[in-house]
């Protein structure tokens, strides 16, 4: 069965210079050991393909049940240099919590608090 990311974990992102910073924080261990191997640098790069020109760094941050990725040459110069419309890539988590991700057809969507 196929989810969203979006029912594993939130996303926040900003930028570094001319890379995007794109944090991802899972629910659960259950969903963090999910996210980890599923959220590979290749697919991360696959998956913003039209926007990311450049390599793709990924770090674990496994205490907080967290991968946080830096896509390089992804925002056109960055901050004022940049044409493009979100120059600090703001958007680019939310882009990320798009990604459909595989899991088994008994996974149950972790509860969360709702939002205020």
């Amino acid at each position: 069965m196929k989810v969203k990311l979006s029912e594993l974990a939130y996303a926040r992102s900003g930028d570094k210079g001319d890379g995007s910073n794109v944090g991802v924080v899972a629910y659960d261990s259950e969903c963090y050991e999910i996210i980890k191997s599923a959220l590979t640098t290749e697919r991360v790069k696959e998956h913003f393909k039209e926007i990311c020109f450049g390599n793709v760094d990924r770090y674990e941050a496994p205490n907080l049940l967290a991968l946080n990725f830096i896509l390089h040459d992804s925002l056109g110069g960055g901050g004022s240099e940049s044409l493009k419309t979100d120059a600090q890539g703001k958007t680019h988590g939310l882009g990320m919590l798009f990604m459909e991700i595989d899991v088994s057809d008994d996974f149950k969507v972790p509860r969360r608090a709702p939002v205020a």
